[in-house]
């Protein structure tokens, strides 16, 4: 260690007495810039609003890593270390900081937070982490160029920085590219121009004229039609996917869609129906189906339908079994039971306080309002009885295998992806994120995963309620989970060898 400690102190030495041309004005300025993270909240917000739906992953990634890196390193090593700042006798009086700094030299939080933030970036975005890395690493330097560090404590920064980084992929994983997913090829008719495509577009779901003008660019020889905002809901949604999908039917062509999952559940069952493939155009929040097969831009859907390039899809399928009564409902992501249903129904309740507040600080207040008063369910699965706090079935296997799905590599497997968190253990909540976030959720008692063609549940009590594709339902008493033999054929661009 002595004669690390010796050179560590070397080359702090020569970058005291260094006189880099151009620098002296820049990185002062940048280094305070940085203090308390001000200068990665500023670039995550830029982010956020000009990077489109991968600038704000990038800016959500990177303020995540650099929260937690800001944490491990000045709240937790650095009251373990203890390290002497720098003495300044050799630095300019021009470079060093009005302020200096109290605490241990080791490690450098500044290093620490610019790293992860840059980290984080660059995971979501190469593009971006391209334009972001640099600024970090600037940063990195001015710690020892103004004196408040030396080189060890910088690099030993950057290291935590890009682990905490690195971590956040276990909670938050990374979403596949579009070659890395594995579909397979199904004959669809090719439609040049959009000739012969139905499109109905639901302005519910954010999307309005502006999504119809970029539809009509693309495929100008496609009729569009438009749901207007709070036109009587699913019923006018529904009436229109209906006469748009018979069309299609009688030309030989397609049904479109443009808005959220939930949009995209409605037409996908009237396709499945009609005979007829879908094409989905991402309209709406966070267009879970639209990214787990490959596309991002309506640009990507357009080239599908133009080239007659489509893939095979499983339909989920809830029916109402053991002689109750009711409609058979169809899922392409997701079917749970337990706390999500209840937040969804809660979160249908404050659609006033949505428009005030937005979605995502919604989504965290209804949580907490059920956490707070929510009981576990009463529910046989395949005849034995389970008392449980979530019931969560895919529409096939959800990547990562834990307790967070995020997405799907395969769209036609014939199988649902079934996992439970039992309410009969003591803390079954808490000790669930726990294992989620210490990855040993595979080893948890109160965690079970299963992969499954069909799931039978019985003796649901009055009132429950149900959630499929973000949209919630009585449940009742009795139900069949399982998936519709005739595949759905949906247009997706050919990515290269990964589809096959």
């Amino acid at each position: 260690m002595g004669r690390l400690s010796r050179l560590d102190r070397r080359i702090f030495e020569r970058v005291a007495a260094a006189h880099p041309p151009g620098v002296q004005f820049v990185l002062p300025r940048l280094t305070r810039a940085a203090d308390h993270g001000r200068l990665w909240m500023g670039t995550a917000g830029a982010l956020a609003v000009l990077g489109g739906r991968s600038g704000r992953r990038a800016a959500g990634r990177g303020i995540a890593a650099l929260a937690l890196a800001s944490f491990t390193t000045n709240t937790v090593i650095k009251y373990a270390a203890s390290r002497q700042r720098p003495l300044l006798d050799a630095v300019p009086l021009a470079r060093r900081l009005a302020r200096q700094p109290l605490t241990s030299s080791f490690p450098s939080g500044h290093s620490a937070s610019a790293a992860a933030f840059a980290t984080g970036v660059a995971m979501e975005s190469g593009t971006l982490g391209a334009a972001v890395v640099p600024v970090a690493a600037a940063v990195a330097f001015s710690r020892i160029y103004v004196g408040v560090h030396y080189p060890g404590d910088v690099l030993v920064g950057c290291l935590l920085g890009t682990g905490a980084a690195l971590a956040t992929g276990r909670v938050w994983p990374r979403r596949p590219q579009p070659a890395q997913l594995v579909h397979h090829r199904v004959p669809v008719p090719a439609l040049p121009e959009g000739e012969g495509l139905f499109v109905v577009v639901n302005d519910s779901a954010g999307t309005g004229d502006a999504s119809a003008d970029r539809l009509r660019a693309v495929l100008p020889k496609a009729e569009i039609v438009s749901c207007p905002a709070g036109a009587n809901g699913a019923d006018t949604l529904g009436a229109l996917l209906d006469e748009a999908a018979g069309r299609a039917a009688a030309r030989d062509g397609a049904l479109g869609v443009c808005g959220g999952d939930g949009s995209v559940n409605a037409a996908a069952a009237r396709a499945a129906d009609r005979g007829v493939p879908l094409a989905v155009f991402p309209g709406g929040t966070l267009n879970h189906f639209a990214l787990d097969t490959g596309i991002q831009t309506f640009e990507d859907t357009a080239a599908a339908v133009r080239a007659g390039d489509a893939i095979a899809v499983d339909l989920g399928r809830i029916r109402p079994a053991g002689g109750t009564t009711g409609p058979t409902r169809h899922f392409l992501n997701t079917f749970s039971l337990g706390i999500y249903p209840e937040v969804v129904r809660l979160r249908e309740s404050w659609e006033a306080l949505e428009r005030r507040i937005g979605k995502w600080p919604l989504a965290a207040l209804s949580l907490a309002r059920v956490l707070r008063s929510a009981r576990p369910v009463e529910v046989e699965l395949n005849g034995r009885p389970h008392r449980l706090w979530l019931l969560f079935a895919g529409n096939g296997l959800y990547s990562p295998e834990g307790f967070a799905p995020s997405h799907r590599t395969h769209l036609d497997d014939g199988l649902l992806d079934v996992r439970t968190v039992s309410g009969d253990k003591r803390f079954a909540r808490t000790r669930v994120v726990a294992a989620a976030l210490t990855g040993t959720l595979a080893r948890s008692r109160v965690y079970t995963a299963a992969r499954l063609p069909r799931l039978r549940l019985s003796g649901l009590g009055e009132g429950s309620t149900l959630a499929y594709d973000g949209e919630a339902a009585p449940a009742p008493a009795s139900l069949v989970l399982d998936k519709r033999r005739d595949t759905l054929a949906v247009y997706r661009p050919d990515p290269g060898p990964a589809l096959l």
